[in-house]
């Protein structure tokens, strides 16, 4: 049974080539990155609205979506609306348009973007009152005042994009997870490299050819390293415990500073008959959005309260899902999800599922490579694991079916159960 009343689709879009922090994208911002992918989707066919997202703020635009339509001179009586939440902003916005779907909009265009190259720095609350405040009284003053701030004043990304309440990053966090997880580095690295074979042999094979747009700097993801091995993979050194001496997170097994913008289509049946012949899509039958206490059970760990839920729900075990594209923020967190499911105690105690899974197929996951080899640029990475998927389900027997995973920063995830139709 459905989550939804009348048959709901995700049909593959386009992005742009994911290019490496620093490198041929970082002129972008998140708006002049997604017009091109936004400009050529318009292209394919007009959507009825448009869901757009990014994570990293910036106060020049408060509605990228909007900013986004207009800058590509797209027509200007479709509406579009911004959504944010972390990792999973434009897997959210897939849903937030699939109960949309009706009263005249059959066909919507969702997707995201990051320039992590060039975040955005600010004052600090304080500081910022109190130069407002000034410019309000002496406008002469408050400009002598700008010229006299100290580091202390702004909000630098010095410690990357740490969570607000807890001070450390994501892979500070993941660190710990590893840990109590018993996450070898060896079974990290192993993961890392499938990861990066995998999209070179679909970048090689053709696969990613009909998904992602050229652009003048870059017409092929940066990231993934042909050149890769075990032996380059195990040289390198930890990235965030360097002090224990037990760091097993390194810039090799986790996702890169990247830059990026990827669409996709939310549609119903009415929909579907506008985009192009051959277009890949699939229903989406259900999703699940979770959430742990970050504090106690990993900051990345949602997704294995969503999986077991969502296949309890439809009375599904691990050997019914013919394709598992996960969100591969480090490796040392799919590999821990996947433990977690894959633990019957865990299962039951933490997700409150007593169903038996069965066993969990390794050689189903990420056919093409995940996040770690393609890149994470954080508002795009939905739309570009959804695009990915249902491209790969494309190719199965009607029927088959495939989850998408995304972990998200706060201690939440999403999760999508999508069926080849």
């Amino acid at each position: 049974m459905s989550r939804f009343a009348e048959p709901v689709f995700i049909a593959a879009g386009l992005r742009t080539p994911f290019g490496r922090g620093g490198g041929a994208l970082a002129n972008y911002d998140a708006v002049s990155l997604s017009v091109p992918v936004v400009e050529e989707m318009a292209k394919l066919a007009e959507p009825d609205l448009t869901i757009w997202g990014t994570v990293i703020p910036n106060l020049g635009w408060s509605n990228i979506a909007r900013e986004i339509w207009l800058d590509g001179k797209l027509n200007p009586n479709v509406p579009a609306f911004s959504v944010v939440l972390a990792c999973s902003t434009s897997m959210t916005a897939s849903f937030a348009a699939a109960g949309m779907l009706g009263g005249g909009l059959n066909l919507i265009l969702v997707g995201g973007s990051e320039v992590m190259s060039r975040p955005s720095l600010a004052l600090t609350a304080e500081a910022s009152k109190r130069l407002t405040d000034l410019f309000a009284q002496d406008p002469a003053a408050a400009l002598a005042a700008l010229g006299a701030l100290t580091p202390q004043d702004y909000v630098l990304p010095t410690k990357g994009w740490a969570n607000r309440l807890t001070g450390r990053t994501m892979g500070d966090h993941m660190e710990e997870t590893a840990k109590a997880w018993r996450i070898s580095r060896e079974a990290q690295d192993d993961w890392a490299l499938k990861s990066h074979q995998r999209a070179v042999a679909g970048w090689n094979g053709g696969f990613f050819d009909d998904l992602v747009i050229s652009l003048p700097e870059l017409s092929r993801d940066a990231n993934p390293r042909a050149d890769t091995s075990a032996e380059r993979l195990s040289g390198l050194k930890p990235a965030f415990d360097r002090e224990s001496g037990m760091g097993s997170l390194t810039a090799g097994n986790s996702s890169p500073i990247t830059d990026g913008a990827a669409g996709c289509w939310v549609s119903n049946e009415e929909g579907l008959k506008r985009l192009p012949d051959g277009t890949p899509y699939a229903r989406i039958i259900d999703y699940e959005v979770s959430a742990v206490d970050l504090r106690t059970e990993g900051l990345l760990m949602a997704p294995s309260y969503a999986i077991p839920r969502l296949l309890a729900r439809h009375h599904l075990g691990f050997a019914d899902i013919a394709l598992w594209e996960i969100h591969e923020a480090f490796a040392a967190q799919v590999l821990a999800n996947v433990a977690a499911i894959t633990d019957p105690n865990w299962v039951r105690d933490k997700a409150g599922v007593s169903e038996e899974m069965g066993n969990f197929d390794w050689d189903r996951v990420n056919p093409n490579g995940g996040s770690v080899a393609i890149g994470h640029p954080f508002g795009a990475t939905g739309a570009r694991d959804l695009s990915q998927a249902v491209k790969e389900l494309w190719a199965m027997p009607v029927g088959s079916r495939g989850i998408v995973s995304i972990c998200a920063d706060g201690g939440q995830g999403t999760v999508a159960l999508l069926e080849r139709v």
